[in-house]
């Protein structure tokens, strides 16, 4: 008896997906609930498993191929068909048996879908790997470290049966996604690389594309003076991260700013359906979080209930999982109005892209000491930029000027947002 391995729904937005990698090979034995492919969509990556055990019987769906849900993967058949009819010759499993052995030694280390991939593309032994993440888990940038010889000593082994890479070949020189390489005719160092775009990251472009032609997208901006929310934290910040376990940082401050503002504003935190506006009265902020797969934007659900602490404790947990793949799609679905912050990276200023449908999106900046005018004098304080992109279909530019007052009246008197 055979079972088909299909793509599995994941949600009412997800319909398609792209296979990323297959961790199992067409002849190999399985177990009901071993991975066995890695898909990847545009929010989130995911793992198929084993619907029941026996041999994987064949693959129909390769490497990099797209495909919708519902569609045949490959078979699996059971042990007494494959016993009957084996998939691959006597001799060729035991040629293979060191590859199955090492499969079974990296499925046995706790790792996350990435670094798994990561370990294969970099020809990295898992087993030897030391993990970052909790209760010892392998990351993706663990294996990194460890294919580069760092991660406290941990080395990379070369798949069986392929021969050891040179050791003056740097581990970058294997990229992450299927290249192809075009020298020109000259001394070597006129190359291009062709890479493919991965599902996220062709989504995020086609999405932004789309926000641009279908909402009319203005910005305005605002500086803030940064004194207030510095002091505060300065004062408070060993009581609260020792209560806490977290550092208090400013997204907290931005995430109740912003809920402040949007109870003024309400049409800040809305949407357009057809030709009509639709008023959200609860306040499910989105974050953006940079992470090596591309940006994605996981929401904190009802932030005006949440303390300052909680705030802290998401956008971190989010910021972690976002980098080791392990968001799910519940964390990424919908949200009322997103901030994005440029100025962990540098940026001073910048106008950022609506996430639609909503038709509002803070921009936060880095925090630089400029010379401003106070009381008739002139002195050095911490400032930021901040900018407002908002969706002029709905959003007057008075009113989008005014939000963006109500956030620096709120973020220049934090004791203010008690009282909002």
């Amino acid at each position: 008896m055979s079972s088909n391995i299909v793509v599995p729904e994941v949600g009412e937005s997800i319909v398609d997906a792209r296979v990323a990698k297959w961790l199992r090979k067409e002849g190999e034995s399985v177990s009901v609930g071993d991975p066995l492919v890695e898909l990847e969509t545009d929010k989130i990556d995911l793992e198929v498993a084993a619907p029941q055990g026996g041999v994987l019987k064949r693959i129909d769906r390769k490497d990099g191929e797209d495909v919708k849900v519902g569609e045949v993967l490959g078979v699996i058949e059971d042990a007494a068909g494959a016993t009957q009819q084996p998939a691959v010759p006597p001799a060729a499993q035991a040629k293979d048996a060191p590859a199955v052995s090492k499969a079974s030694s990296q499925e046995k280390t706790r790792s996350t879908p990435t670094a798994r991939k990561a370990a294969q593309e970099h020809e990295v032994d898992l087993s030897r790997v030391r993990g970052s993440g909790d209760a010892g888990r392998v990351m993706r940038r663990d294996v990194e470290q460890a294919a580069t010889g760092g991660n406290g000593g941990a080395t990379s082994a070369p798949a069986a049966g392929k021969p050891a890479a040179p050791a003056a070949e740097p581990a970058t020189a294997r990229p992450a996604s299927p290249v192809a390489e075009v020298a020109r005719p000259s001394s070597g160092d006129r190359t291009e690389e062709r890479i493919r775009m991965s599902k996220r990251r062709a989504t995020i472009a086609k999405r932004l594309v789309e926000a641009q032609s279908t909402a009319a997208m203005l910005t305005t901006f605002n500086e803030v003076d940064m004194s207030a929310v510095m002091a505060l934290r300065e004062r408070h910040k060993q009581a609260f991260k020792d209560r806490h376990g977290i550092g208090l940082g400013i997204a907290s401050f931005f995430v109740k700013a912003s809920v402040g503002a949007l109870r003024a504003f309400p049409r800040l935190n809305a949407e357009i359906q057809g030709d009509e506006m639709v008023l959200k009265r609860y306040y499910d902020i989105g974050v953006a979080v940079g992470a090596s797969e591309g940006l994605v934007v996981p929401v904190l659900r009802d932030a005006d209930r949440l303390s300052f602490a909680q705030i802290e404790q998401q956008i971190r947990d989010f910021a972690r999982r976002a980098e080791d793949g392990s968001l799910s799609l519940a964390d990424l679905k919908g949200g009322t109005f997103t901030i994005t912050n440029g100025g962990v990276f540098g940026s001073l200023l910048s106008t950022p892209i609506l996430n639609p449908p909503q038709v509002g999106i803070l921009g936060l900046h880095a925090i630089q000491p400029r010379p401003v005018a106070a009381n008739g004098q002139v002195v050095i304080k911490p400032m930021m930029y901040v900018a407002l992109t908002y969706d002029h279909r709905i959003v007057d530019g008075s009113e989008a000027v005014q939000f963006l007052v109500r956030i620096k009246q709120l973020v220049e008197d934090p004791g203010a947002m008690l009282l909002d």
